[in-house]
């Protein structure tokens, strides 16, 4: 039987679905189920990372070092992880993370710029963390690219690097490819992070598992930024039909989503137009909100801005783009009227 390691990223990636606005109470109530259940592996921090908490990611209720202490303190033989974007989060802050109890450091750049890991990735190591590297828009350069970014990481000492797809804009095909040629050239752990944008998180997860990873990711209920993430209980229950070995308790998976579903939950995670659209175009879920705007703004569909945004492969830091586009798509618009 395969073993595989989960790692849930509910009290991560699911602080998007709450405006970053967890408690230390239901940290703790989630993470004394989860290590219940067995997870080994439990993401906390704000939704954008450390140091997320800021006017331009949104301001979280509870200070994200107060939460890694509050789920390290029934983490039990879980590990607690926490996720770090270099240029938000500092190596400051992974100190402080670590003296809080965090034993895995998830460092995350966009697929092109693994370099910017360097530094974080040592320095964790340094510290006896576990180190994955977290390559996000993976869909967005080809798979010879993701290898090439991924060799460093591996370089700089990573235990782990994820193919993540941020946007939820992979096909099975493109998984395979990208899973495939890093099993094939590196000699770490390989990971895959799904969203459910076009509604194959759970099934893009099983081809990357086909393709090599052993390191997958789930959010019990999905929670999590677009559509949300592979559903870590359904994961769970198709993993043990399929005969693989998570370690995880399914019945106490099941028990807390219904837990989560009713006391937590602020709406049925679902896929939305908007998160339909974004997965459709290949952007980030951040440019949802800005692409509305200026549609109202310039009289454009705000789905064509976001699907020429796509095309220009347009990215996170990038949202001045979105008004660009749109009075370009406006203008066009009038000249053939």
């Amino acid at each position: 039987m395969k073993k595989l390691l989960v790692t849930e990223v509910a009290l991560r990636d699911g602080s998007h679905v709450v405006g970053h606005q967890f408690t230390k109470e239901q940290v703790h109530n989630v993470t004394k189920q989860l290590s219940a259940a067995g997870v080994p592996y439990i993401e906390v921090t704000h939704g954008d990372g450390l140091g997320g908490s800021s006017l331009q990611y949104g301001f979280s209720k509870e200070y994200d070092i107060e939460l890694v202490k509050e789920a390290v303190k029934v983490a039990g033989n879980s590990t607690i992880a926490v996720l770090l974007l270099p240029g938000i989060g500092t190596i400051e802050d992974l100190k402080k993370a670590y003296d809080a109890g965090a034993r895995m450091v998830r460092v995350a750049t966009h697929v092109t710029e693994a370099d910017v890991s360097k530094q974080h990735i040592e320095t964790a190591k340094a510290m006896g963390m576990e180190t994955v590297g977290f390559l996000m828009m993976a869909h967005s350069a080809p798979p010879e690219v993701v290898l090439e970014q991924a060799k460093l990481m591996e370089s700089y000492g990573a235990d782990v690097v994820y193919v993540t797809d941020s946007a939820g804009a992979m096909l099975p095909s493109d998984v395979t490819a990208r899973i495939r040629l890093l099993k094939e050239h590196l000699s770490v752990d390989i990971g895959f992070h799904a969203h459910n944008n076009l509604s194959l998180a759970v099934a893009n997860s099983l081809v990357a598992i086909e393709a090599g990873a052993n390191r997958i990711d789930g959010s019990v209920c999905c929670l999590g930024a677009g559509a949300g993430n592979t559903q870590t209980e359904v994961l769970v229950g198709v993993l043990d039909r399929l005969g693989y070995e998570t370690g995880i308790d399914l019945y106490k998976m099941l028990d807390l989503a219904d837990d989560v579903r009713a006391n937590l939950l602020p709406a049925p995670q679902d896929i939305t137009s908007g998160s339909f659209i974004m997965g459709y175009a290949g952007v980030y879920s951040s440019f949802l909100r800005h692409a509305v705007l200026a549609s109202e703004k310039f009289g454009v569909d705000a789905r064509d801005i976001l699907v020429e945004l796509g095309k220009r492969k347009v990215v996170g830091g990038q949202e001045d783009m979105i008004i660009e586009v749109a009075q370009q798509m406006a203008e066009k618009k009038v000249s053939v009227s």
